[in-house]
């Protein structure tokens, strides 16, 4: 065998890798996307009231961004289908900033629809060994920052 060939192969097994990674992330994607679906809810009201269970009444359209790492656009469309649909409501705060607090409705949805989805989360992480989600952790921490330092480079080599 030569070197051309061995680097063939290596570059093949590391695109297949990459891209079941790619698939896997997908597919877990989906899975939340059915669980949305499943409540009668888009992924984008899924995710604020999932940041909002842990977060709590009164928190910003900014820190549920952080929380769940949507876009602002998509946490501000969901903030407003949640209130005409009556699960939430905003108070002005100083600014343009708004604090948002769940309704009794509301309350009642994230206690029977919300809590569920985080406790299913829990009951499927405590299913691995504690050394396999300190390493599923450690691993998917070092791809983001892999990830986070090669983007960054490659956007800079792009203007």
């Amino acid at each position: 065998m030569d070197g051309k060939t061995l680097t063939a192969r290596h570059i093949a097994q590391q695109y297949k890798e990459v891209q079941e990674y790619n698939r896997m992330y997908k597919e877990l994607d989906d899975l939340y996307h059915e669980v949305a679906l499943g409540i009668g809810m888009s992924d984008g009201e899924l995710s604020a009231l999932y940041a909002m269970s842990f977060l709590g009444d009164g928190c910003l359209q900014r820190d549920i961004c952080r929380e769940v790492y949507v876009s602002k656009q998509t946490i501000n469309s969901a903030v407003r289908k949640l209130e005409r649909k009556g699960i939430l409501y905003l108070e002005e705060k100083k600014g343009r900033d708004k604090k948002i607090f769940l309704t009794e409705k509301g309350k009642d949805f994230v206690a029977e629809k919300i809590i569920p989805v985080v406790e299913m989360e829990n009951a499927v992480f405590v299913e691995m060994e504690p050394d396999e989600r300190t390493e599923l952790l450690r691993l998917s921490q070092k791809y983001i920052e892999y990830f986070r330092e090669k983007q960054k480079r490659m956007l800079e080599d792009m203007k």
